[in-house]
């Protein structure tokens, strides 16, 4: 039986060079020489893994007859002679040692133990070799489709990897046989630490692959991508920065008319890709990565890492995306938290009810609640009248907590407008409309001239003109007596 024979068709198309291969082959023998002669000490073992050649030697002092105290290590004269006639006294006597002295049985222990080895050398060399190449573009031939993973055959060396279903974009189909592109993800240890590659197709890495792959500036370093985030299948957003004045980043990876960015799209089944330019501002750049929607103001909280984005209500649509992915993906790419406001809520800081419920009663909140006004702004935009009616509360209660809300706001004219309705302070209007629907008194002018200057004075302004005949008799009373 020629082991190493058997060693070269197991090893063929195997990643395994000539010194570990023969390292191998060395301790399979040297365990084999331990078990027939309980040490190695003095067995040479010469290996030559090209040709497959394999000499055993043991090597023995010879002394003369009757004088060996070490069969291990010495052997008499005449055994000496046995194996060549020129031996003499004192050298030493090497003797070739083949496999069939060792048994059937041990030689094929050996061979299973050699087998095993090499598959472990194989793991390991598996494990090191994508390790290194993690991140890499790999092409692949599709094998076979199971369940929850497709086993595909690297194109360049042939070894078997995994590209699990859930690494596969939306509307992906694979027959066997099929070309299909990934980047190598990772390596895992599975059952009896067996490495198994994973290959991806929605790792932001193949997208960035792809692009070195199709815009030469970014592979020769005159480009670089500062940021990746996706949603397989649906949209995409990259920022790139030039290092090259003369370079537009964004239009060196769009290409003439898209011919650049539309092979990246085909290949991931016609995933929106937006390609923005990244810059330092922060502002800007969370206004680039909101586009196509165009953004009217920004406030920024850098310690929350939160951005407060103001736009038109036609762009608010745009700046969410379909099912939020637009904003989701902005979010990502600059690592702030967006809000999105439209402009007409630019100047409200609408405050919960429940936050006054140190200066109002909670019943009194809750009645406010029960008509769907939740927030002290929602309260305000009605009226007095309106709040009384819908809530069943007493006006007082009402103009009471109107009051405290828009002292909360420092809104002086809010208040005054919700005030103005019926306040006691602003009798003057409500005199005057009353005495334009009375008929005209027919008590003397002097009456008349007693109430006119006390409406005057607590009125804050005129009173609203009217042709009443009563207001007339009462500004010809009052002239003689202002004179």
């Amino acid at each position: 039986m020629n082991l190493v024979e058997i060693f070269k068709d197991f090893s063929s198309g195997k990643s395994i060079d000539s010194p570990t291969m023969v390292r191998v082959l060395e301790d399979v023998f040297r365990t084999l020489i331990k078990k027939k002669f309980t040490t190695d000490e003095n067995f040479n073992i010469i290996v030559n893994a090209n040709r497959g050649d394999l000499e055993l030697w043991r090597v023995r002092e010879i002394v003369p007859d009757g004088e060996v105290t070490d069969e291990l290590s010495e052997i008499s004269y005449s055994e000496a002679l046995a194996v060549d006639d020129d031996y003499e006294v004192g050298e030493e006597c090497y003797q070739q040692l083949f496999l069939e002295d060792f048994g059937r049985r041990s030689i094929m222990a050996a061979r299973q133990t050699l087998i095993s080895r090499i598959m472990d050398l194989e793991k390991d060399e598996l494990y090191k070799q994508y390790t290194e190449r993690e991140g890499d573009l790999v092409l692949c031939e599709v094998q076979q489709i199971l369940k929850r993973e497709i086993l595909v055959i690297d194109d360049s060396n042939g070894r078997e990897l995994v590209l699990p279903r859930v690494e596969t974009i939306r509307g992906d189909y694979f027959r066997k046989g099929d070309m299909v592109r990934g980047i190598i993800k990772e390596v895992e240890m599975r059952n009896n630490n067996n490495p198994v590659v994973i290959v991806s197709r929605t790792d932001e890495r193949f997208l960035a692959k792809l692009m070195e792959q199709e815009v030469p500036e970014i592979e020769d370093g005159l480009i670089t991508i500062k940021g990746i985030v996706r949603i397989p299948g649906e949209r995409a957003k990259v920022s790139v920065e030039s290092y090259d004045d003369r370079i537009d980043p964004v239009g060196a990876c769009v290409g003439m008319k898209g011919s650049r960015i539309h092979g990246i799209v085909r290949e991931l089944n016609q995933e929106n890709i937006d390609v923005i330019p990244y810059t330092n501002n922060t502002s800007l750049y969370i206004q680039r990565s909101l586009t196509p929607a165009r953004v009217s103001q920004i406030d920024l909280d850098m310690e929350g890492r939160r951005a407060k984005v103001y736009l038109e209500p036609d762009q608010v649509s745009l700046a969410i995306g379909k099912g939020g992915t637009n904003i989701k993906l902005a979010s990502r790419l600059v690592e702030f938290e967006i809000d999105v406001y439209r402009n007409n809520e630019v100047e409200i800081d609408d405050v919960d009810l429940e936050e006054f419920k140190d200066e109002i009663e909670m019943w009194v909140l809750e009645s406010f609640k029960s008509i769907g006004c939740d927030t002290a702004r929602s309260v305000l935009e009605l009226s007095v009248e309106e709040l009384v009616r819908r809530t069943d509360l007493e006006e007082e209660t009402v103009r009471n907590v109107v009051g405290v809300l828009a002292a909360e706001f420092d809104d002086v004219e809010g208040a005054a407008a919700q005030n103005d309705e019926a306040a006691p302070a602003a009798e003057a209007p409500a005199a005057a409309k009353a005495s334009a629907a009375a008929p005209a008194p027919e008590s003397p002018a002097e009456e008349v001239t007693e109430a006119a200057p006390a409406a005057v004075e607590e009125t804050p302004e005129p009173a609203a003109e009217t042709e009443s005949p009563a207001e007339e008799a009462a500004a010809e009373a009052a002239a003689p007596e202002e004179e």
